[in-house]
């Protein structure tokens, strides 16, 4: 049931908090199920900071303060969701239609299209939505579409080529063999959804090339361990050679000696260990998380390994740790950098130039390019190739501009 805008608001002692939106919320059916875990996670946390940042405002006789969000606030929001399948069109408000097609970024990713009718007059809009690499594993390479009056487009990697995919992946199996000799832990800070699962398919698919039966091997995530376990609940959406790999083995992932720490206790006995780990665990850019309870136990250590997978934006430990920084700052203490840092950059989920030239390259209608979602650099790389490469009006949208369907 849908809650009614019109019901008067709870008083302010109950714990739930009833939301300022009171509409549906659609999204592809895999994207439904991770947001039920994201958003209680997420949430979750507000809570931990907002109780933590407490305890030290008390001490300081400062002013409490109140989490951003709450996990009532997330379940009532989830309680909004409805889940479309990919390709399934649907008219969620008169004259406005919708169809979700696969962007291969990450399980449930999207591109939108959204047809408009007023006064008999139809025009279509497509939004690219976070695009993935092509020919990346586990998921499918994103959706053919080839109409549309304007693309709104995004253009992350809009001036960036990515590593070929087998030099990184061989690199990772250097990072390995070198964390080996060396006798320490490997830690792999990674984000939750979508890296998480690619790094445990390479690794059980390079099981016995990369040698690891001489590691422990733990997903140390509460989060990452539900979504994993969502990854394998939708295997219609998997590319080719994931589902043959599915076929052959009984659970998620194959990887002979990985071990789930969902429990805190579990997570806390993983830094008794000084050699022959190999810990993946959140957050992505180290900006909180367990992450950074290893990184206390680990980062000073002339033998140990930090293997960096992702983007990391400026500002998080993860940047400061790609800048070559001699010390990191974790829960208010500085740590000298000893171990080794590496940093793997063709993992990316998202689309390169090559890729996102590629998906537009697809429409047959010569529709008006957009490009957002990007760095202003990027952006304006991106929108001169569509100009001058491609042939389309395409422009850098700015706050305020208004656009005439």
């Amino acid at each position: 049931m849908w809650p009614d805008p019109g019901a008067p608001r709870r008083d302010r002692e109950e714990p739930r908090v009833v939301p300022l939106f009171h509409g549906r919320i659609y999204a592809q059916n895999a994207t439904a199920d991770l947001c039920d875990i994201l958003l209680q996670d997420s949430a979750y946390l507000q809570e931990k900071d907002a109780e933590y940042e407490n305890k030290r405002r008390r001490r300081k006789n400062k002013t409490p303060v109140e989490p951003l969000y709450t996990v009532d606030d997330a379940r009532a929001t989830l309680a909004n969701v409805v889940g479309l399948r990919y390709r399934e069109k649907r008219e969620i408000l008169p004259g406005i239609q919708v169809r979700y097609q696969d962007a291969g970024h990450i399980l449930g990713s999207c591109s939108v299209e959204v047809w408009l009718s007023e006064n008999g007059v139809q025009r279509k809009v497509v939004f690219s939505g976070d695009l993935g690499q092509y020919d990346t594993p586990i998921l499918n390479d994103p959706a053919v579409i080839e109409q549309a009056d304007h693309v709104i487009v995004e253009s992350t990697y809009g001036n960036r080529r990515h590593r070929d995919r087998q030099a990184t992946i061989d690199e990772i199996g250097e990072i390995i063999r070198d964390a080996a000799h060396h006798k320490g832990n490997l830690l792999i800070p990674a984000f939750s959804i979508g890296r998480t699962q690619e790094l445990l398919y390479y690794l059980g698919k390079h099981y016995d090339e990369w040698d690891l039966d001489r590691w422990q091997v733990f997903l140390d995530s509460p989060m990452a361990i539900r979504a994993s376990k969502v990854y394998w609940e939708y295997p219609h959406l998997y590319d080719e050679e994931a589902t043959k790999l599915r076929e052959r083995v009984n659970e998620m992932p194959h990887l002979k000696n990985l071990r789930l720490t969902p429990a805190p206790e579990e997570s806390m006995a993983i830094n008794r260990i000084k050699s022959g780990a190999i810990i993946i665990s959140a957050s992505g850019m180290m900006t909180g998380g367990r992450i950074m309870h290893h990184l206390k136990y680990n980062i000073s250590q002339s033998g140990a390994h930090v293997m960096i997978v992702g983007y990391q934006a400026a500002g998080t430990t993860g940047r400061a740790l790609v800048d070559g920084k001699p010390t990191i700052r974790i829960h208010g203490k500085d740590y000298a950098v000893r171990a080794g840092i590496h940093t793997v950059g063709g993992l990316s989920a998202h689309a390169d130039v090559e890729d996102l030239s590629r998906w537009v390259g697809n429409f047959r209608s010569n529709p008006q390019a957009h490009v957002v979602h990007g760095e202003p650099e990027s952006k304006e790389a991106f929108r001169e190739r569509l100009e001058m490469d491609m042939r389309l009006r395409a422009d850098v949208p700015v706050p305020g501009q208004v656009l005439e369907i």
